[in-house]
């Protein structure tokens, strides 16, 4: 990384949780000064035993373990979403070079299908996010289909039934050997597989008695920092307690914002960019055959 890329990314606050965490990081620094003016008016406010109090040690143990368990979580979700990739191009390239077209709308039932898988991958991102159906989502699909997703109480589902549906048929109608209908429904399985992987990350999240007794330690390990130095630093005291509780609280703000990876905070997943990368794959599969470029249209490119 270059210098001035590293001091940019240091001083930066756009994607930090510096934001979130001012508020906290001041009023501790006021309570400091506090702290420090009762100390200048001659009060015995220095009480070294509070170091004991809640040991730096534990804390810290505390707060890695909480952000590790985060980050797995992150972790986990973009690895299940890296597998929904490699699927979803895998089943769209052996969909369109393995099924063969008998009727004058056999392609454009295929190119239909070949988008649903991207559809999927939407319809699972907006699902995670407990988002409601859109234009993103309908422009994929025909408008009879955009009209049943929105009565359904998980569309990644329902378009994973019409892909299969999709692929039953053409397997009785001759179109597709009984081989390749059983490796197109195996990969059809692994995007359904990483639906519920997704929905066990969201539906299982950190327990709340521990992000609660974490936030408890917290407050009690700032509010006791100041007793601790006001005799050796006076009027540093607030200063010195504002930076200690800025890097506590951000350690856990971090873990707080990483631990569901599927919404639109600037450190949760890109999943925007990758269903707009999916959509491209796609296209350009679907444009290898000219005559289907010029009888389909393609779909405007999805907005982040």
């Amino acid at each position: 990384m270059p210098k001035d890329e590293w001091l940019y990314q240091a001083l930066r606050f756009k994607g930090s949780v510096f934001p979130s965490i001012l508020p906290r990081v001041i009023l501790c620094g006021l309570f400091g000064l506090i702290i420090s003016i009762m100390h200048n008016f001659g009060l015995r406010v220095h009480w070294p035993i509070l170091s004991n109090l809640v040991p730096s040690l534990v804390l810290g143990l505390l707060l890695v373990f909480r952000t590790n368990t985060a980050y797995d979580r992150f972790w986990e979700g973009r690895k299940l979403w890296g597998t929904l990739v490699n699927t979803v191009r895998n089943l769209a390239r052996q969909i369109w070079v393995a099924i063969s077209e008998k009727r004058p709308d056999d392609i454009e039932e295929k190119i239909i299908t070949i988008r649903l898988l991207v559809a999927f991958s939407v319809a699972m991102k907006l699902h995670l996010r407990g988002e409601q159906i859109n234009f993103e989502l309908t422009s994929l699909m025909p408008s009879d289909q955009g009209t049943k997703l929105t009565k359904m109480n998980n569309p990644p589902l329902e378009i994973a039934f019409w892909i299969g549906d999709y692929l039953q048929r053409q397997h009785q109608e001759g179109n597709l050997s009984t081989y390749q209908l059983s490796d197109m429904l195996k990969l059809l399985d692994t995007m359904v597989d990483v639906l519920g992987g997704c929905e066990r990350i969201l539906k299982t999240p950190i327990p709340l008695a521990y992000s609660i007794h974490i936030k408890q330690l917290l407050v009690i390990y700032c509010i006791a920092l100041p007793f601790q130095m006001v005799e050796t630093l006076t009027w540093f005291t607030g200063p010195v307690v504002a930076l200690i509780s800025f890097a506590l609280f951000g350690i856990e703000a971090i873990g707080l914002e990483i631990e569901n990876p599927f919404g639109r905070d600037p450190n949760d997943l890109p999943l925007d960019n990758i269903c707009n990368t999916m959509l491209r794959n796609i296209e350009d599969l679907i444009s290898l055959e000219p005559s289907v470029h010029q009888s389909i249209g393609k779909p405007e490119t999805l907005m982040g």
